[in-house]
């Protein structure tokens, strides 16, 4: 099976920076889309940013020119650098990839990390 581990979360100040780091194992023989959400208490899951197999990047609005999404592909690993936090980025994210198992998969299978929680407070 498949299992994505969510590391790199934590407590920040208002302007610092961390690094979330999700790493997929298992039968895993293509990965397609990864992507960052998270969930703020009271409010609904949103995606944060997401990444192609080719590299193509989508972020939500409140989070351009502050946060990048990467990915290494030989470790089948998703990455979200957090730069200028504010308060309101405070939540439980969750990456998420979109998995083939073998070569004769004909449709990807999303995956759910366990999630990571971000506090940004002074």
């Amino acid at each position: 099976q498949v299992q994505l581990v969510e590391s790199g979360g934590g407590l920040v100040q208002p302007g610092g920076s961390l690094k979330l780091s999700c790493a997929a194992s298992g039968r895993i023989f293509s990965i397609d889309h990864m992507g960052w959400y998270r969930q703020a208490p009271g409010k609904q899951r949103e995606m944060v940013a997401q990444i192609t197999s080719v590299g193509n990047t989508d972020y939500t609005a409140s989070v351009k020119g502050r946060f990048t999404i990467s990915r290494d592909t030989a470790k089948n690993t998703v990455y979200l650098q957090m730069n200028s936090l504010k308060p309101e980025d405070t939540g439980v994210y969750y990456c998420n990839a979109d998995i083939k198992g073998s070569s004769t998969t004909i449709l990807s299978t999303r995956y759910w990390g366990q999630g990571t929680q971000v506090t940004v407070s002074s």
